[in-house]
């Protein structure tokens, strides 16, 4: 009883891994004898590899396109992941906090969350990789002003203030000053990846806001990929033909999405966040852009242009102040 009792307990993390820093009060999965005060050998290096692995996932979704067509992609995705987060559910004995009364939020939280990778998936298809991901990233400025206004304990110091500014302005530079001509990207990819970063931060707000904040983060995360596989499959042939160039790799990319990147990646950013200092965790969220652009720029030769560099700059400064303790 006591046991069942401690995951009751555990406060709601987000659903994206660095939208979960933003409101990680979970005790963590071994305790809270498994906390620690700052980051060691092990973290540092896990930190790093979660970073990479979801610039990677950028690369992979853009790659995967090509053959799939984005929105159906997304929707694939989840509809598989399901599968591998209740799994993970059975293994850690948490399948009874998958709860009916909980269906309302259920539909909310996973509606936003399919909005949030709809737009995600589109801006890859239409925008460079690199300037996608400065955009998503700028999620924080998003959740930073929701929290202000609607959660309790949240409001903004001057540095938060301060980052809030810089990463706003980051946005901004990164869209208003897209370079022209060829390989340049799109406008309108930029602003699904701008979408994108508001649904994120609706999923972060809703998993902070609602009773879902009780059913903990590996529930939260299940239901939104099991909401989320129906909308995008429905609304996929909107979007154009389902199919496009398929070659026999992007299923074997599809299924390491949905198992080894949302199964896989996001959870061991909660772990993260169960075991070392929240802020610590979220602040290295700005690696991710700023690999993805050096990856973009290896794998699909994307311009190195001194804006967006700027641009992810001052994203990643922003990210760093506004998870810093006053």
């Amino acid at each position: 009883m006591k046991g069942r009792e401690r995951k009751r307990r555990r406060g709601a993390v987000l659903d994206s891994p660095e939208g979960a820093a933003k409101g990680s009060a979970a005790v963590g999965w071994q305790g809270r004898k498994m906390r620690k005060d700052r980051l060691d050998g092990v973290g540092l290096a896990a930190l790093i590899g979660v970073t990479l692995l979801l610039a990677v996932n950028q690369i992979v979704v853009k790659e995967v396109n090509r053959g799939l067509q984005p929105v159906f992609f997304a929707g694939l995705r989840s509809a598989l992941a399901v599968v591998f987060v209740w799994g993970w559910l059975r293994h850690r004995g948490l399948t009874e906090r998958v709860r009916r009364a909980d269906i309302l939020p259920g539909l909310a939280i996973g509606a936003v969350f399919a909005a949030e990778f709809l737009c995600l998936f589109m801006a890859l298809d239409l925008t460079l990789v690199g300037r996608a991901s400065v955009i998503f990233y700028s999620m924080p400025v998003w959740m930073g002003i929701l929290a202000h206004f609607y959660l309790p304990g949240e409001r903004l110091s001057r540095l938060r203030a301060l980052g809030l500014a810089l990463a706003f302005a980051g946005t901004a530079w990164a869209i208003l000053g897209r370079a022209s001509g060829p390989g340049a990207g799109s406008v309108i990819g930029d602003l699904f990846a701008l979408v994108g970063a508001w649904g994120w931060a609706g999923t972060a707000f809703l998993a902070r806001k609602t009773r879902l904040r009780e059913a903990g983060p590996e529930v939260q995360l299940f239901w939104m990929v099991l909401v989320s596989a129906p909308i995008l499959l429905l609304a996929a042939p909107f979007f154009g033909p389902l199919l496009r160039e398929v070659e026999p790799m992007h299923w074997v990319w599809l299924v390491f999405q949905a198992s080894v990147v949302v199964a896989g990646g996001f959870i061991c950013w909660l772990w993260l966040l169960s075991v070392y200092p929240t802020s610590t965790v979220a602040s290295f969220s700005f690696l991710t852009p700023l690999f993805a652009i050096g990856l973009g720029h290896l794998i699909f030769g994307e311009s190195l242009a001194p804006g967006l560099l700027g641009a992810a700059g001052l994203v990643a400064a922003g990210i760093v102040l506004i998870n810093r303790r006053s």
